[in-house]
């Protein structure tokens, strides 16, 4: 497993983290004793980046990750969690206030006295731009209840805005074969910053993983059913905002373009975390296979026509449709 600066942290991370929204049901029900197994799979595997949100199951995900680091006080695991979705997307709840008590409920639910690090879960524009914002951060940092801070955007304008802030340690966007905005001018910026790259939905919502077909179907309470046209939050969240049949298309193309034993998701893992700039892909897992299979993808010696072909993919599928929206 190949290890990286977590940007301004200081701290050594896995390339490949574990990202836990489905240990809060958002992708189907997951048993506690099936995310207890996931998270032994990957640690076990050298991934020390578990990231999470506290409306991930309203806050089931944080706490199960805290009931496993207290079971596992050696593990080295970096918890990076965020907030910030559980009120009105408005810029008026982004204030100190709400940071401490969001905080707060975060550092008990993960059991730690300081966070290791905290995320803006995807605010609206203007709390990027507010000085309020990152003053009551540095708060935050000064008063050791968290020990670092960053964000998760959207769009490529907002990730840029926050690399300029000296505070952010961190960047999380939404990076893979079927998005590739980010390398246009967010990861030069963040290498050029020392702000850490956190790419995630790596795998496309799992299109990535080249398991579907265009009748795959998913459960309703599944946010791949019930949010493909952005209906309860941003469209580029679910199968990276491209229309569904034509992502099933494009990664079958991906997938045989592969040469013999290298499977489809764990190539466009590594595909991700060879960008220069990325510092970790966060796929999720519901299972400790797939948790083992993720993470292999860290030691992972990408095809040397594969660059290429994420490109030629892109340009023929979703540069029209995907490129000026995020």
């Amino acid at each position: 497993m190949q290890r990286r600066t977590l940007g301004r942290t200081g701290r050594e991370t896995s390339v490949i983290g574990l990202g836990t929204w489905q240990f809060g049901g958002d992708w189907g029900p997951v048993a506690a004793e099936d995310a207890f197994a996931v998270m032994d799979a990957s640690a076990e595997a050298g991934i020390t980046l578990f990231d999470t949100a506290d409306v991930y199951g309203d806050g089931r995900s944080e706490q199960l990750i805290g009931r496993w680091t207290a079971a596992h006080p050696d593990a080295g695991v970096t918890v990076a969690t965020k907030m910030g979705r559980r009120v009105d997307q408005v810029p008026s709840n982004y204030v100190a206030a709400n940071f401490r008590q969001w905080v707060d409920r975060s550092r008990e639910n993960l059991g730690q006295d300081t966070l290791d690090l905290v995320q803006l879960h995807c605010p609206p524009t203007p709390v990027f731009e507010d000085d309020a914002v990152y003053d009551a951060l540095d708060a935050l940092v000064s008063d050791g209840s968290i020990a670092a801070y960053g964000v998760s955007v959207e769009t490529a304008d907002q990730a840029l805005t926050a690399i300029a802030r000296p505070g952010v340690a961190s960047v999380q966007v939404i990076l893979n074969a079927f998005r590739l905005k980010p390398l246009d001018r967010v990861l030069p910026a963040a290498r050029e910053a020392g702000v850490a790259i956190l790419a995630r939905v790596p795998l496309a919502s799992g299109l990535l993983t080249g398991k579907y077909t265009t009748e795959t179907t998913f459960a309703p309470e599944d946010h791949r059913t019930y949010n493909r046209d952005g209906q309860a939050f941003d469209q580029g969240e679910t199968f990276s905002g491209v229309p569904f049949e034509d992502g099933v298309r494009a990664a079958q193309e991906f997938a045989a373009a592969l040469p013999e034993g290298v499977s489809v998701p764990q190539a466009a893992l590594a595909w991700v975390v060879a960008q220069e700039g990325v510092t970790a892909a966060i796929p999720g897992a519901r299972n400790a296979e797939q948790a083992r299979s993720n993470a292999a993808a860290g030691s992972l010696d990408l095809p040397g026509d594969l660059d290429a072909t994420v490109h030629d993919l892109y340009d023929r599928w979703f540069r029209a449709t995907v490129h000026e929206r995020w």
